[in-house]
């Protein structure tokens, strides 16, 4: 699988961004340790999954771009998908929750997907679009189940450390697991000794007892902010892989977040959603960082301004 990830880089270059890495001498201060933030949220699409979706989709044959990709997403990979649709002249159909923010939906349509809405209180998205898919002979191009995905996800940890040579940590927001699964694989091969750590909210904590059961756990439409994370379960592939190279999961309450969301803002000046502020939380609330050298993955910035004036005022 390192080996993909090693295409995935060679793959993205001159399309994706190498994103910054950002630090804080005051949470450095305030955790007693040394902390390193990988910026997807200033990726192309506002976040990391236009890594995986450009990866996946650049593969494609010429009749499979002919038929047009469908995929379901609350939102970042619908994004990815729509932009990458457009930079590649390929048609893409996208099924997004009702629910999901609007910002999201917005520039969905904007990159020129069709948006195919649905109530993730009575459908599911990824039988709506099998369902597409068998009568139209769509392409799938799933959020996070997916060998390409899952390697072009693992070039934003090897990026990091490229640049940054050894961390002792690696914290990695988790829905569905593309991120972790490819980040742990990228970290173990490249610095063996650091530890691998997902993060999920309280409220969607599937991942966290899959990876203590051993067994797959699923949840059904979790209400928590954290948009990005309301998968129902890790898949098939991302399981195992997560089973395999991460070290440990962790979860965060609401109140967490929304915290972790305002010092980003406030402190240092990031707009970051969510989902993609789960690490930093995990930090300030959870205990064992003390003397760490530690690597965290902002995963996105696609926050609707009704969400962020909710969590700022609080």
């Amino acid at each position: 699988m390192f080996e993909a990830v090693l295409s995935a880089k060679s793959r993205l270059k001159g399309h994706a961004h190498s994103t910054p890495i950002m630090t804080s001498s005051t949470l450095d201060r305030q955790l007693g340790a040394t902390i390193y933030f990988k910026c997807e949220n200033l990726q192309k699409a506002g976040a990391f999954k236009f890594r995986g979706a450009y990866n996946a989709m650049s593969r494609l044959s010429f009749t499979q771009r002919a038929r047009g990709v469908i995929t379901y997403s609350s939102g970042n990979h619908a994004q990815a998908v729509a932009m990458v649709g457009r930079m590649l002249n390929i048609h893409t159909t996208i099924v997004m929750p009702d629910n999901a923010p609007a910002i999201k939906r917005a520039a969905t349509e904007a990159y020129g997907a069709t948006v195919m809405a649905y109530s993730p209180k009575t459908g599911s998205r990824k039988r709506i679009a099998e369902d597409l898919q068998a009568r139209h002979g769509y392409t799938m191009v799933p959020p996070f189940d997916h060998a390409d995905i899952i390697a072009g996800q693992g070039t934003a940890t090897m990026e990091m450390l490229e640049t940054l040579h050894h961390l002792d940590m690696l914290l990695v927001p988790c829905g569905g697991g593309g991120l972790l699964s490819g980040s742990a694989v990228a970290a173990k091969h490249m610095v063996p000794k650091c530890r691998v750590i997902g993060i999920e909210p309280e409220l969607a904590d599937d991942a966290t007892r899959s990876f203590y059961s051993g067994n797959l756990q699923s949840v059904h439409n979790p209400q928590t902010i954290a948009d990005g994370t309301r998968t129902a379960s890790l898949g098939e592939l991302t399981f195992p892989l997560i089973l395999e190279y991460a070290d440990a999961m962790k979860t965060v309450s609401e109140d967490a977040i929304m915290e972790a969301v305002r010092f980003l803002f406030f402190r240092m000046k990031l707009v970051v959603e969510p989902s993609g502020a789960l690490g930093l939380a995990a930090l300030l609330s959870l205990r064992g960082w003390k003397g760490a050298r530690i690597g965290v993955i902002l995963s996105g910035g696609n926050i609707d301004a009704a969400t962020m004036r909710t969590i700022l005022k609080a």
